[in-house]
């Protein structure tokens, strides 16, 4: 900082130095002393060290405030990746994404602003105090020409603020149709009504389109009115400064000199005029992006016990938990899960089936009572090596960009092709060669597009069997597969289900069966609890269940 305020000086001197030194120049015309050349000289030479200052100025600053902003980057990044799943219910992925980015940008635009200001700044009371050392009233009439461009600068910044915030909102609405329409093209093109959607994006276009022109008019007007001022200001300067040199008061040099300053204070002082807004803008997306960085998880631990295996056996007691103030999901539930136990739980949309899981895999925190793994208060463990032990297949797995086994080997960082082989030969490799048309070296795009929810579900699948996990939480894995693929998923889990404790939300006739016990949740509490001949004799919610969503599933 130190060098760069060095810099911020010496630019403006020398910057400040070359009116100063043609003025005496021009003083020193015909006096036959030879100062003139020797004025010349120092005049490249001062222009020349004052580009050079300049230049590693403004590259003294790029580095700093790049600087910055990559550390902040790092910082906002940091955080996003270490907020719990919680935090992403309240926030969106493009939210966090224009904190981690846009937001980080616009504050190193305003840092670069505010330096360049400062310089600037700095020049414009350096050259001001020269031309009230010259004459104190040009210098007051000089002053007084300024309040003038920067009035109108702020009006016109006003102006093109608005100008620039309409035509954000209407390229929003073209944006929103041009998307609307493509999603629904083919919805369109069945019904023949291409033409419609070409005339409701057409109306928004030519809103767009007088939008733009306004604002064109708009920018048009402003460099042509602030010159406009610039030149009465010129004039006003050259009349009176005339006539000060008539009258002995000043000489031509030093006339020379207020008119070369009052050209070099006019930039900045437009510049301020654009300053404060920016500034605004910058502090406020400083602000979100601090606000990201500081921001509360929302799974809090109380200890740091190491886990390193876990038998599996799972304990609530009490359980209070609700996902906004005053509406408990579950309110003093209890349950308790046998190590190595295969559970299916089951039940309507909102009967607590999801939530029970999320609060296992830890990616939610409880608000009272007890949760207890292996007998130890879930909250006083390892937070990373108990989320370790735990796998989660959820019922759309996520494929990230990279080649297959890259994504099979995603859970497990370093495991080498061998280890991803083995993981594909507990599945089947019959299983796999049928299911999955692809080498190992194949590489898949962010998302998974053309890979299908089967192959989704293998590969996340494969991530379980090569890390190995001691509790297994899977919501519906076969929810939305075929019957062969769900054949082949089923194979497949019958293998991963050995040794562990195990968790399914279920949704097919085909896992229920395959579990240990069922748990049948309604209202956040479990209404029934037993084995599948169990439940069904009984004649009560299961009962109801099978007959509404499970009989048709029935082999024939």
């Amino acid at each position: 900082m130190l060098g760069s305020a060095a810099l911020v000086v010496g630019s403006a001197l020398l910057t400040a130095a070359v009116p100063v030194v043609i003025s005496r120049m021009i003083d020193q015309v015909g006096d036959g002393t030879g100062l003139g050349v020797r004025l010349s000289l120092f005049v490249v030479a001062a222009a020349v060290l004052a580009w050079g200052m300049n230049w590693a100025r403004q590259a003294l600053a790029a580095w700093l405030v790049g600087g910055v902003v990559y550390r902040l980057q790092c910082e906002a990044a940091d955080a996003a990746l270490a907020k719990d799943v919680a935090f992403y219910d309240d926030n969106s992925v493009g939210k966090v994404l224009s904190r981690v980015t846009g937001d980080t940008e616009g504050f190193s635009s305003v840092m670069t602003l505010t330096l360049n200001l400062i310089s600037q700044m700095f020049l414009v009371l350096l050259l001001g105090g020269v031309v009230f050392w010259i004459d104190v009233d040009l210098g007051l009439i000089i002053l007084a020409t300024l309040p003038l461009l920067l009035a109108a600068a702020l009006a016109f910044r006003r102006l093109a603020r608005m100008a620039a915030s309409a035509t954000r909102r209407v390229m929003a609405k073209v944006n929103a149709t041009v998307h609307e329409s493509m999603l629904g093209i083919s919805v369109a093109k069945s019904f023949g009504r291409e033409r419609a959607v070409y005339r409701d994006f057409d109306e928004v276009n030519r809103l767009s389109y007088a939008v733009y022109v306004r604002q064109g008019l708009i920018y048009a007007v402003i460099l042509p009115v602030l010159t406009l001022l610039a030149g009465l200001a010129t004039a006003v300067v050259v009349y009176q400064g005339g006539r000060f040199a008539v009258l002995g008061r000043l000489s031509p040099g030093e006339w020379y000199f207020a008119l070369q300053a009052l050209g070099m204070l006019w930039q900045p002082v437009t510049q301020a005029a654009s300053f404060w807004s920016l500034f605004q803008q910058g502090l406020a997306a400083a602000e979100r992006v601090f606000a990201l960085i500081d921001s509360d998880h929302a799974v809090v631990q109380h200890g740091n016990e190491p886990v390193t295996r876990l038998d599996g056996e799972i304990e609530a007691r009490g359980l209070r938990f609700g996902y906004a103030a005053g509406t408990a999901v579950f309110h003093d539930f209890d349950l308790r899960i046998a190590a190595r136990e295969t559970v299916a739980v089951v039940g309507h949309t909102g009967g607590g089936k999801s939530t029970l899981a999320k609060l296992i895999a830890r990616a939610y925190d409880f608000q009272g009572g007890e949760l207890l793994v292996d007998g130890r208060d879930v909250r006083s463990l390892d937070l990373g090596a108990y989320r370790g032990r735990v796998g989660v297949v959820p019922q759309h797995p996520f494929v990230f960009a990279g080649t297959l086994a890259d994504n099979i080997a995603y859970g497990r960082p370093g495991a080498g092709h061998a280890d991803v082989e083995r993981a594909i030969e507990r599945i089947g490799p019959q299983v796999w060669s049928r299911s999955m048309p692809m080498s190992l070296h194949d590489t898949l795009s962010a998302g998974g597009q053309g890979v299908s929810v089967g192959q989704r579900q293998l590969i996340a699948l494969a991530r379980m069997f090569l890390r190995e996990p001691d509790i297994v939480i899977l919501d519906e894995p076969t929810a939305s597969v075929d019957p062969l693929t769900e054949r082949d998923i089923q194979n497949a889990l019958s293998r991963l289900f050995t040794g562990r404790t195990v968790l399914v939300i279920a949704h097919r006739l085909s896992t229920i069966r395959r579990a240990d016990r069922i748990l049948v949740m309604h209202e956040g509490r479990v209404a029934e609890d037993g084995g599948f001949d169990e439940l069904l004799r009984r004649g009560g919610r299961f009962a109801g269940l099978y007959a509404t969503y499970y009989a048709h599933q029935e082999p024939a």
